[in-house]
């Protein structure tokens, strides 16, 4: 079989994978073996010890295993925060990021290959799009690195390379197959996703009225200022993107995000919080503010301590719930896609 035509091991439906018995005149219990191996972040055919080798051959001639690996491993000596860099089948290469908080382990992954929304404050943007991932992939950066480190994860984010809600369907599939209760079974309300502001996708998303964390990385108080940051804002006002919030807000009954990231000098004003705190007044909302990391080629400066806490507390004073985002991994750049675009220049070199 093209290994173009093959399907990534991860993407397959239980219902898929008996199907597969049966045509190849395996015992239809054999679909469950394979399906808690894959479930437990196992991969490789060489692992599945309770599967015939002639079984695990005919798995890995119809079907894509073992070509999505973990290539790199970067362990943050500040905080124990872990950056692991993902080679896909066809070349391509994401991040994943695993943080260690009081209630567990948490897990920030990729939806895309790349992104296409080109913020002027973020590293992905400068490293290009490859493609978006499958919902196989997105799962396996979750149990491969269950599987990696041994120790079970409690919460995942979408908030890696990429912008989940350009790669809607595949993110949907991605929660169905977390959230099957015979399967992997994480709860809805241990995911969050994160959007730039897609409006349309927020409108669906709602409709859907999943239990599931959303998140919207704002970053700006008003068009202006936002469009300088955000391209997407060009295509939706923010008086767009807040009626979309408060409508997710009232037909869901779930309290919304605001992603802040504060640059100095540019959005941490105080009349960038008076805005901010006028825009969201009267939405059940929380304001998740970071002092944003710089990188090389970056035009923006980081926020300096005083500003930050500034800033929250105009927010506070106008009875805004804002939070600055405890800092994790900073010694390993383990908030930035920069990784994947040295990765990739790197194996280049290598051709």
């Amino acid at each position: 079989m093209d290994k173009a035509s093959k399907k990534y091991c991860l993407d397959l439906t239980e219902e898929e994978l008996l199907k597969w018995c049966l045509d190849n005149g395996f015992p239809k219990f054999r679909a469950g073996q394979i399906s808690k191996w894959l479930n437990s972040g196992v991969t490789e055919t060489s692992r599945m010890t309770n599967i015939p080798a002639s079984m695990r051959q005919k798995l890995d001639e119809d079907f894509i295993f073992s070509e999505m690996k973990i290539i790199d491993e970067f362990v943050s000596k500040i905080d124990g925060t872990r950056k692991l860099v993902y080679l896909l089948p066809d070349g391509n290469i994401i991040e994943t990021v695993i943080m260690r908080y009081k209630t567990g382990l948490s897990i920030c992954i990729s939806s895309q290959a790349g992104c296409k929304m080109g913020c002027s404050f973020c590293a992905s943007a400068k490293a290009g799009f490859g493609r978006s991932l499958t919902a196989g992939e997105m799962v396996a950066q979750v149990l491969m690195a269950q599987d990696h480190i041994g120790e079970k994860i409690r919460t995942v984010v979408v908030m890696g390379i990429g912008e989940p809600f350009d790669n809607f369907d595949n993110l949907l599939e991605f929660i169905k197959i977390m959230n099957n209760p015979d399967g992997i079974n994480m709860g809805a309300r241990h995911i969050t996703v994160s959007t730039c502001g897609l409006v349309p996708k927020i409108k669906e998303f709602t409709k859907l009225k999943l239990q599931v964390n959303l998140a919207i990385s704002l970053h700006a108080p008003n068009d202006e200022l936002r469009r300088e940051l955000m391209p997407v804002a060009s295509a939706y006002s923010i008086s767009e993107l807040i009626d979309a919030c408060r409508d997710y807000v009232n037909k869901t009954g779930r309290r919304i995000t605001f992603e802040y990231s504060l640059f100095n000098e540019v959005n941490d004003t105080f009349a960038c919080a008076e805005q901010l705190s006028r825009l969201l007044k009267g939405l059940n909302c929380h304001v998740n503010l970071i002092a944003a990391n710089e990188f090389p080629g970056s035009p923006y400066k980081r926020c300096v301590p005083k500003r930050v806490d500034a800033f929250r507390r105009a927010l506070e004073s106008k009875g805004i719930n804002a939070t600055l985002r405890r800092e994790m991994g900073t010694d390993i750049m383990a908030a930035c896609g920069q990784l994947r675009r040295s990765k990739e220049e790197e194996r280049a070199g290598q051709v």
